[in-house]
């Protein structure tokens, strides 16, 4: 394998950069973006990445908008009178992830484990139902200790974490 062509190789981490982006709600589009910015020795343009790509300059545009929204992407603007935009990519996924956390699921839980709370008060002389949101709250508290554990280590410190517990 060590005789195979870098490009080939760069082309075939790309294709599933599209692919994963689908299992995470991007187009396939945002994943190929991505993986040509995470190639790129230095920030893209719009054009360059239309070159790149193949894409239209309307779609790089969105699918740039969209990552830096997300913070896959960060824009930087070029020195000088022109103020040409470029883009490079954030490479620590892990920051992404936390980012992401802390921005959707961390809020998303938040209302569900309020409304599970409203439910318990409403449900105390119902034995069967309150028990089954009863479980359903106990669950969404472990996942939210999970969830606060995930935004205030990192990957290595959880890693450290959990091979310490393992040892035991």
């Amino acid at each position: 394998m060590s005789g195979d062509d870098p490009e080939a190789v760069r082309e075939d981490v790309i294709e599933s950069m599209e692919r994963s982006a689908e299992v995470y709600g991007l187009s396939r589009s945002a994943g190929r973006v991505y993986g040509v910015l995470y190639f790129a020795a230095e920030p893209l343009s719009i054009s360059e990445l239309v070159e790149e790509t193949g894409y239209a300059k309307s779609t790089i545009s969105n699918v740039t908008r969209k990552l830096t929204r997300i913070g896959l992407v960060r824009r930087r603007s070029t020195g000088g009178g022109g103020r040409r935009v470029q883009f490079e990519p954030e490479t620590d996924l892990w920051f992404v992830v936390q980012d992401v956390f802390q921005q959707h699921v961390a809020r998303e839980m938040g209302t569900t484990r309020r409304t599970l709370d409203r439910a318990l008060a409403r449900l105390e002389n119902d034995d069967g139902a309150y028990d089954r949101v009863a479980a359903l709250a106990s669950t969404y508290d472990e996942f939210e200790t999970l969830l606060e554990l995930a935004m205030d280590h990192s990957v290595e410190e959880l890693i450290e974490a959990i091979e310490a517990y393992d040892g035991e």
